[in-house]
């Protein structure tokens, strides 16, 4: 197979916030397409000429795991459009769509998927009103147009609103809250229409959530692939994942993130397009329970491309 995708760029980098990750990530998809016998090359996105100038540099096609804003958010993909360059994952709208967390949700609302209520703030609102508007008596305040849990603060009075509204980046950011869910942390991944098993996320106690530390640098975080649930709950939660993705348009790959609440209720909380594949990532462990290993993982994601 690997003779049929010729030059192959792995777009990474980047300049979202996620930057430091996708230059992992990428590293590690070149490695594994590399060790497979595909002819591929690490191109940095940050260097917008290489971007320009891969159809005249003779790539048939690119592997995006760029990660955050410029790059999984339709910008990349819409320039590899008017290249003629076939891509990995999902194409400009849905990216686009699945970037925005409310839109998102908006989205899937319409579908009847479950989500929890959200409310767009600023720095007017008052803890009083998400109480009032949301129904709830915490919130998850964090930036709608970022991954990685970047920014995502807990907020459980209004001595707590304006930080964490700080940190979500403020008046520059569309800036989102939604009643927080405590429960059980679950992801599970798609390749074409396949669901890959569940994984439970467990961080360390030090984490109150599964935040960025949590995912990429702290070695204690537990990962369970299969996730413990009954055979029942897993299905359930892969109809879900293959209905969320669908919703939005999408196609190739992604993952899906929800929080299990302690009725065993199931609640979308985002869509990612292009997951990390670092040693920390959750797509390589879903598909190693899948009977594929990290070189497989990556080729049949490829291979969406042909």
């Amino acid at each position: 197979m690997s003779m049929d995708f010729g030059k192959v760029a792995v777009l990474y980098g980047g300049m979202s916030a996620e930057r430091e990750v996708s230059l992992v990530s990428g590293a590690a998809v070149h490695e594994a397409l590399c060790a497979a016998g595909v002819d591929a090359h690490l191109v940095d996105t940050l260097d917008r000429q290489a971007l320009f100038s891969l159809r005249e540099r003779g790539f048939a096609r690119a592997f995006v795991i760029l990660h955050g804003r410029g790059g999984e958010d339709g910008q990349t993909q819409a320039i590899l459009d008017a290249l003629a360059i076939p891509y990995t994952g999902a194409g400009v709208a849905a990216c686009a769509i699945a970037m925005d967390k409310v839109l998102t949700k908006r989205l899937w609302a319409a579908d009847g998927l479950p989500v929890q209520p959200d409310m767009v703030i600023d720095g007017s609102t008052s803890f009083d009103a998400l109480v009032t508007r949301l129904g709830a008596s915490s919130f998850a305040v964090k930036p709608a147009l970022e991954g990685s849990s970047v920014g995502i603060s807990r907020v459980s009075g209004q001595e707590d609103l304006a930080a964490a509204y700080a940190k979500a980046g403020g008046a520059s950011e569309k800036v989102m809250a939604e009643p927080w869910v405590a429960g059980r942390e679950l992801t599970c991944a798609i390749i074409g229409d396949e669901a890959l098993p569940v994984v439970e996320i467990r961080p360390a106690n030090s984490h109150q959530f599964y935040d960025y530390d949590a995912k990429y640098r702290d070695d204690n975080t537990r990962y369970l692939c299969p996730a413990p649930l009954d055979a029942a709950l897993s299905g359930e939660i892969q109809a879900l994942t293959r209905r969320a993705f669908a919703s939005i348009g999408a196609k190739g790959w992604a993952r899906v993130d929800f929080i299990l609440n302690e009725a065993n209720r199931p609640w979308l909380l985002e869509i990612n397009m292009a997951p990390g594949m670092t040693s920390h990532s959750l797509v390589p462990l879903a598909g190693k329970a899948a009977g594929l290993d990290f070189q497989a993982v990556v080729l049949k994601i490829l291979a969406q491309t042909l």
